[in-house]
């Protein structure tokens, strides 16, 4: 098995892992848990970023070519790396990119658009729980439940904010900067797909106009050619 064949192979089992990822994380943070409910959470997300792990590896392992095939995962590096941090941990929910790919199809326009909705829906409910996990307890806080940070992240993620609800802590404006970041590349997505389809309908209108013109130009000498030959046989009488 190849390194393609054993991503094709692992694509599943990753979107499952990550799902279970968003469910444990959830139920962490919306639930405020703290003993052994803490400790079940904490281990089915260890086990996950686990998955992603062995993912990597094995995917390396398998590699014709090791230091492309490095330089060409490092997003998968910093999935297995970087959520060692507690404020990055839920970049392992990027291979959830996975299904939204599926449910496109193989249309590239359409495969666009479903990346748009699903990753802005997909930054605005994750953020939303990671500044409540790192804004909840800290003091003169102005996130203190789910519906302040989701109107937190609707605000900022469509680059508008308001100013009304803020993060104070490093942890919060460190998600602050990757939420705005990430809002300013979905925009220019979304530009960029409206622009594509009225390019697209235009070049449709341009063609139909020059089928009918052809089509017409073709009736017209045949018109030209008929009476081209009239004349020639009234001549010939």
């Amino acid at each position: 098995m190849n390194s393609a064949k054993w991503e094709k192979f692992s694509d599943g089992p990753l979107t499952i892992a990550a799902l279970i990822f968003l469910v444990a994380y959830a139920w962490q943070v919306l639930g405020d848990l703290s003993g052994s409910a803490y400790t079940v959470t904490q281990v089915v997300m260890w086990i996950t970023w686990g998955v992603f792990g062995i993912d990597y590896v094995i995917g390396l392992c398998l590699a014709r070519q090791r230091g492309r095939w490095f330089l060409r995962h490092l997003l998968d590096l910093a999935i297995v790396l970087l959520p060692i941090l507690r404020p990055l941990r839920l970049l392992r929910l990027v291979a959830l990119l996975t299904v939204f790919q599926r449910v496109a199809g193989t249309n590239l326009r359409g495969r666009v658009a479903v990346y748009i909705v699903g990753s802005t829906f997909a930054l605005i409910l994750l953020s939303g729980l990671a500044m409540l996990d790192a804004e909840r307890h800290a003091i003169d806080t102005h996130i203190t439940s789910y519906g302040d940070a989701l109107w937190w992240a609707s605000a900022t993620v469509t680059t508008v904010g308001y100013g009304d609800v803020y993060p104070v802590t490093v942890t919060g404006r460190f998600i602050a900067v990757g939420l705005m970041l990430s809002g300013i590349a979905l925009l220019g997505m979304v530009t960029a797909t409206l622009a594509s389809w009225l390019v697209q309908r235009v070049a449709e209108q341009d063609e139909a106009a020059q089928v009918a013109t052809r089509r017409e130009v073709s009736e017209l000498a045949g018109q030209v050619e008929e009476l081209t030959r009239l004349l020639k046989d009234r001549k010939a009488l």
